[in-house]
């Protein structure tokens, strides 16, 4: 089987346009145009060939239960593009999308045929059947997507029309045969791919979509009722793929028989918003096309394609402080028509366009062009649908309030900071943690937001698509946002397994302010904590609850009952974690720090009832001071004592004096470091203010033996290595100087460690940079 590149190739430039004679398979039948989905070229082609033919219906791939929805592509406020949207009434999460751009041949018939006053009909198997298939039986759509030939290898029925014209790259054949082609026939190129998908569809039949036997079986039915309802004044706007089928000669027996006994479930329509992005290939959806922007320029730009592109381009890269001029962009026009040229192609496409950019707008660096493939190649564009449109109660509230609290659905990132305290903010704050209880994750925290409970929020938001889908999944829950998540978390709470999942449960009720399910989620809390006994769980608990206190405070909501819990919980940790800690290899200490640490802020957050504080503090002094507690502890809990003004100077000093003795191990004293001097504790400025502690350090690495050095080596460096590189500098030049060098910040002489007094005159210098800062005024 060959195809020649001049069978579906723009007719010569000289070459009259002539008025059209439909690509109909019989005088007189209905009009068959097989387009690509999201082929701008294809809709021209549509367009034309339906204004000269003026059909009295067309019939649109996609599910029959569509028709009901058809009305409202009409309506001013829907704006491609959009998708149509199905799913299983029963379960949501089942779903299927029909995505329609500007430039969708499907949506310029609907449109064309509304206008003209056509009636619309989508003649594809209805989504109550496609929805109930066995999902592995066949996923395709046929046109444009790869298939399994007979052979079992799987086929791309675009890219064997490509190669058999002699192309590598089937886009390129599909710009240079359709996209890019001259004012000639519109309806030539509908005729020459019914004829190559005939021959295809003979060689390969089904091309391994054994779905699509029974899909084409269902629209052959449809098909014939439309031409017995408005006879032969009948367009069909489908996948050129599907085309040689609609021709079969069968009967109706035999295709109801292939449709006989699927199994059906009961679904919803509807339409809603898509994106740009989401019609990329690269974003997941099969059926796509590598570059939505530019296929939309295509199809609106009026004239001069390229220079209007070019422009464009200019235009978004000096917004990016490129500099970029006039003359750049003619001499990109030019570099494009010259290599299309030098290319053989008939006009600039893609790729030419792609190659000038580079080497004239962006000089030849990828950078800048990544920027313009983002931002216009694909693209941020999101469609919008009428308020009209059919949505389950649960979308009907969300979209309330959106707009009542100006939070409109973009695709592109956006940050919001939220300020707690403002009301408008808090019950933002409040929507968005509550849909991401229920599972729909339109915003998240962003990375740098505090943790410890603040007035302030920053999120990082983006709407995706497949929202609508988890806005539906999320409907069983209840009819509004705050009922379903209330419900949501409830059920959570008894579904819970471990501690730690309901105290997390707990501050997500705090945060999106669900008053209603905190006493279910109490009493699941109260019921875990009494079992729990594994002080790690404990401890891995605690800090959600100091959290959610901490936030309940900022959004004035009683904590009552999960302070008694938090209470509870600090003081079994007191109770339980040093014989948790006695006896532990370094594996199992490493884990423990960091629950120790967490316990440590945590109980900073929390009110001091019944003197918690003074218990944790003799818990670190019993930990600091254990000979069976790891070093690693050991080291830890001393530095927290020391950071916490407990215990003095010379007690630290008295601390690493033992853990750093001759008869100490070097691998237990090594640890004993990390613990202590650790980068994450801010060590490194300890030990270099330190002289005491750093004259102790220096004197146990000197002592070392030479054959346990080689052993301890591994500890030190990954604890100095961990430090800022000017405190690993100042630290050599302090170790090069020898004993009582002095720091930064060196005592006066005769006085190790830290000054008893602070030296007021230097800190006084730091205030009118302070208040500056803070916008404060400087007393006088």
């Amino acid at each position: 089987m060959t195809f020649s590149s001049s069978a579906i190739a723009p007719p010569p430039a000289t070459t009259a346009p002539s008025v059209p004679r439909g690509p109909r398979v019989d005088p007189g039948g209905p009009l068959l145009l097989g387009v690509r989905h999201h082929g701008p070229g294809s809709a021209r082609g549509v367009r034309a060939v339906l204004e000269a033919e003026r059909p009295a219906a067309v019939l649109i791939e996609g599910p029959a239960e569509a028709d009901a929805l058809v009305e409202l592509a009409a309506d001013p406020d829907m704006r491609p593009p959009v998708a149509l949207l199905a799913h299983a009434v029963d379960d949501p999460g089942r779903a299927a999308f029909w995505p329609m751009a500007e430039f969708s041949p499907e949506w310029v018939a609907i449109r064309w045929a509304l206008d003209r006053g056509a009636a619309v009909r989508f003649f594809d198997l209805p989504a109550a059947h496609t929805l109930a298939a066995d999902p592995t039986w066949d996923d395709g759509e046929g046109e444009g997507e790869e298939g399994v030939a007979g052979d079992g290898a799987r086929i791309d029925p675009v890219a064997e029309l490509a190669g058999a014209a002699g192309y590598e790259d089937a886009e390129r054949w599909w710009e240079d045969v359709v996209e890019l082609r001259g004012d000639g026939d519109p309806a030539a190129p509908f005729r020459a791919l019914a004829e190559a998908m005939g021959a295809l569809r003979e060689a390969y039949g089904h091309g391994g979509h054994p779905r699509d036997l029974v899909r084409e079986a269902y629209m052959r039915l449809r098909l014939r009722a439309a031409r017995k309802e408005f006879g032969d004044s009948v367009a069909v706007v489908c996948g050129a793929w599907h085309v040689p089928a609609l021709t079969l000669r069968t009967t109706v027996a035999a295709d109801r028989a292939l449709l006989k006994g699927l199994p059906k479930v009961r679904t919803g329509t509807t339409w809603v918003p898509w994106t740009h992005r989401r019609l990329a290939r690269r974003s997941g959806y099969g059926a796509g096309i590598d570059a939505p922007g530019w296929y939309a320029h295509l199809f609106t730009a009026p004239d001069r394609p390229v220079e209007r592109w070019m422009t464009e381009v200019a235009g978004l890269l000096r917004a990016e402080d490129h500099p970029v001029s006039p003359a750049h962009v003619i001499e990109a026009v030019r570099l494009a028509g010259t290599l299309a040229a030098l290319r053989g192609r008939p006009r600039p496409g893609l790729d030419e366009t792609t190659d000038a950019v580079r080497a004239v707008l962006c000089e030849g660096s990828d950078a800048p062009l990544a920027l313009v493939r983002d931002r216009l190649v694909v693209g941020d564009v999101l469609g919008a649908v009428p308020e009209g449109a059919p949505a389950v109660p649960l979308q009907r509230d969300l979209t309330r309030r959106q707009r009542s609290l100006r939070l409109r659905p973009e695709a592109q990132d956006r940050e919001l900071a939220l300020d707690l305290r403002k009301e408008t903010d808090a019950d933002r704050s409040r929507l968005l943690h509550r849909l991401r209880l229920l599972g729909v994750h339109w915003g998240a925290p962003a990375p740098g937001r505090a943790g410890t409970g603040t007035f302030r929020e920053t999120w990082r938001l983006r709407w995706e698509p497949e929202l609508h889908v988890r806005v539906a999944e999320a409907g069983v829950w209840g009819t509004t946002v705050e009922a379903a998540a209330t419900a949501r978390a409830e059920a959570r709470a008894v579904a819970a397994t471990t501690l730690t999942d309901i105290t997390a449960l707990a501050e997500d009720c705090l945060l999106a302010g669900l008053a209603g399910a905190l006493p279910a989620v109490m009493r699941a809390l109260a019921d875990r904590a009494a079992l729990d006994t594994d002080v790690t769980h404990l401890a891995r608990a605690l800090p959600a609850l100091a959290r959610a206190l901490r936030y309940g405070d900022v959004r004035g909501t009683g904590t009552a009952a999960l302070g008694e819990v938090a209470a509870g919980l600090a003081e079994r940790i007191c109770v339980g974690l040093p014989p948790a800690c006695a006896g532990l290899d370094a594996d199992a200490a490493a884990p423990l720090r960091e629950r120790i640490e967490e316990v440590h802020q945590a109980l900073g957050l929390l009110p001091d009832a019944g003197g918690t504080r003074e218990r944790w503090t003799g818990v670190l002094h019993r930990l600091a001071t254990h000979d069976r507690v790891p070093g690693l502890l050991r080291g830890r809990a001393a530095r927290l004592l020391l950071d916490g003004g407990r215990i003095p100077d010379d007690g630290a000093a008295l601390l690493m004096g033992r853990a750093l003795s001759p008869g100490a191990r070097p691998p237990d004293a090594a640890a004993w470091i990390e613990g202590f001097a650790g980068a994450a504790s801010g060590g490194g400025l300890l030990l270099v203010h330190d002289e005491r502690l750093r004259g102790l350090v220096d004197a146990w690495l000197a002592s070392v033996p030479a054959e346990t050095f080689t052993d301890v080596l591994p500890l030190l460096r990954r604890t100095f290595a961990a430090y800022e590189p000017g405190v690993r500098r100042a630290l050599g030049e302090l170790a090069a100087r020898g004993p009582g060098a002095g720091g930064p910040g060196a005592s006066a002489p005769g006085v190790p460690g830290f000054a008893p007094d602070p030296d007021r005159e230097r800190a006084d210098a730091v205030l009118p940079l302070l208040h500056l800062v803070l916008g404060t005024e400087v007393p006088a």
